[in-house]
Order: C-alpha cells, then sequence, then structure tokens
C-alpha cells in the first residue's frame, strides 16, 4: 500500500494546522537531530561489540598458545 500524492498533501496540511507554519523548522530540525544521535549510538554500539568479540578472540588465541606452550614443554621432560 503507497500514499498517493493527496494523502501525503493532506497529511502535510494537517502538520501545519496542528503545529503552525512557524513551529514546522524547529520539529524538523529535532527530528534531524533526534535520526543523528540514533545514528551515532548505533555505531558507538557496534564499535564497542566488535571490541568485545575481538578480545575474545584474542583470549582464545592466548589461551591456545599457552597450551601449546604446556604441551612442547610436557614433550621435552619425556625425553
Amino acid at each position: 500500500m503507497s500514499l498517493g500524492f493527496t494523502e501525503i498533501l493532506l497529511i502535510v496540511i494537517a502538520i501545519v494546522l496542528l503545529f503552525g507554519a512557524k513551529r514546522i523548522p524547529e520539529l524538523v530540525k529535532s527530528i534531524a537531530r533526534a535520526s543523528y544521535e540514533y545514528k551515532k549510538a548505533k555505531e558507538l554500539i557496534k564499535k564497542e561489540s566488535e571490541e568485545i568479540i575481538n578480545a575474545g578472540e584474542e583470549t582464545t588465541d592466548n589461551v591456545n598458545k599457552q597450551q601449546t606452550i604446556d604441551v612442547k614443554a610436557e614433550e621435552k621432560k619425556d625425553k
């Protein structure tokens, strides 16, 4: 279901009547600011989650390296 020109025009007229012509620029500016803040927060969350994932991978790599060192040390003891 798509909005046609007439429906969009009626919505715009209703907004003008509800808020007044002077308040519309303020309303649009507030919506734009909220959109910017949303995108900024979304990117921050994405960055933090990637850092957590990378930290988990580094921990796993360190554990695997330590296990390899332990195995090599045991092999030297056995010889």
